[in-house]
């Protein structure tokens, strides 16, 4: 009877244990799908000292984890804030509106007193920001502008038509005598920004049009409305509509594919092309330098993606439009910490979101080529010279 007890003790003991081990397992926080891991949506980036117990003074939702200017603006805003003595989370829509909404409502039940929002639509993000603004939250639009509501408090930016402007006056100023076949893209119908963009090279482009300096090659509307100086946004809607490349790699490439392939050789040989971004404007090329007909072509960029840097100093892409995220996100930060200690932010201009006019503060954006890279981007520390062949 004695083993009998002893072994039956055993028996107990061990399946005690093992009852506590899977209790212990099952308290780790899952989500919907029962992964251990939190949703990409909805992971905080980092929260510095400072805020009350269990609260968040500032909140910050980025698009998307997927690019590297997003994930560079993610550190910067921690590194921004480390000094302070306010507490930040950081999260990411991954793409979509939807997520966007749930990551707002996630950080007003921190007790967050300002949102600083990068829409992944500026339409669809304005239920996000009226959700924020009911709680007497100040709301920022950040790099790109939250449209058709009024419950946008202020805009940090760069300046977006200067940034097309720039774009479309390099074009000119490489161009020689008349008839020069001219490829224009755009960005996203749904981001603001492009249709800023694209306003900014239109600006500048449109009397070299009109005079025959440049012949558009891939947009009937856009040759339909060559004559007008200045477009309505209906007008560039229906641009941006045959041109667009959704800031997407891939749709520009088959998109550069499809109008090289339905254009005559008279369409070809010195082209200058009108790319939104620095990743459209490396599909673009790529595309066109792939066509023997091509004798050469002058792109446009902008964000001074690393890839594109290299590109520029290889000669395979022409431009690009430095937008140091770092002024922008000490921008961001310096506006919402006055926010936060009951000051009004400082303001250079403001932007009409088809609501009301939003106040913004503007940054000012270089224009990049391979004569001053090195001054530009490695002198001025933004990029290491380590990073990069063939520098001069």
């Amino acid at each position: 009877m004695k083993r009998r007890n002893f072994k039956a003790i055993v028996f107990v003991c061990i399946l005690t244990l093992v009852l506590a081990t899977l209790a212990g397992c099952s308290s780790q926080p899952t989500t919907s799908g029962g992964s251990s891991e939190p949703a990409p949506s909805n992971e905080p980036a980092k929260e510095t000292s400072g805020g009350s117990s269990g609260t968040v003074d500032i909140g910050i939702v980025l698009p998307t984890k997927d690019e590297p200017r997003w994930v560079q603006d993610e550190t910067r805003f921690i590194e921004a804030l480390k000094d302070t003595d306010y507490s930040v989370e950081i999260l990411f829509s991954q793409g979509s509106s939807a997520n966007e909404k749930q990551n707002v409502e996630s950080l007003i039940t921190k007790g967050i007193k300002v949102l600083i929002i990068c829409p992944h639509d500026g339409d669809a993000a304005a239920a996000a920001a009226e959700a924020a603004k009911a709680e007497g939250i100040t709301v920022i639009a950040y790099d790109r502008l939250i449209t058709g509501t009024d419950a946008v408090d202020y805009y940090v930016t760069f300046d977006s038509v200067a940034v097309g402007e720039a774009q479309g006056q390099y074009l000119i100023d490489n161009a020689q005598g008349s008839g020069n076949p001219l490829y224009l893209y755009a960005g996203a119908a749904s981001d603001n920004n492009a249709f800023l963009f694209f306003e900014g090279a239109w600006n500048v482009l449109q009397p070299k049009i009109a005079d025959g300096t440049f012949e558009i090659k891939n947009s009937s509307e856009a040759i339909a409305l060559q004559d007008k100086a200045t477009l309505s946004r209906d007008e560039m809607g229906k641009i941006i509509g045959q041109v667009t490349t959704n800031w997407d790699f891939n749709e520009a490439k088959l998109k550069a594919e499809a109008h090289l392939t339905s254009a005559a050789a008279a369409d070809k040989g010195d082209v200058f092309i009108l790319a939104p971004n620095d990743g459209t404007a490396r599909s673009i090329a790529d595309t066109f330098a792939a066509d023997t007909e091509i004798a050469s072509y002058v792109i446009t960029g902008q964000d001074a993606e690393k890839a594109s840097i290299q590109y520029i100093i290889d000669g395979t892409q022409t431009m690009t439009v430095f937008k140091d995220v770092r002024t922008l996100v000490k921008d961001s930060i310096a506006m919402a910490v006055t926010i936060l200690e009951g000051n009004a932010p400082e303001t250079t201009g403001a932007y009409n979101n088809n609501a009301v006019e939003v106040p913004a503060k503007q940054t000012e954006v270089i224009v990049v080529e391979q004569s001053n890279v090195k001054s530009a981007l490695i002198d001025s520390g933004y990029y290491d010279a380590s990073e990069f062949t063939g520098l001069n």
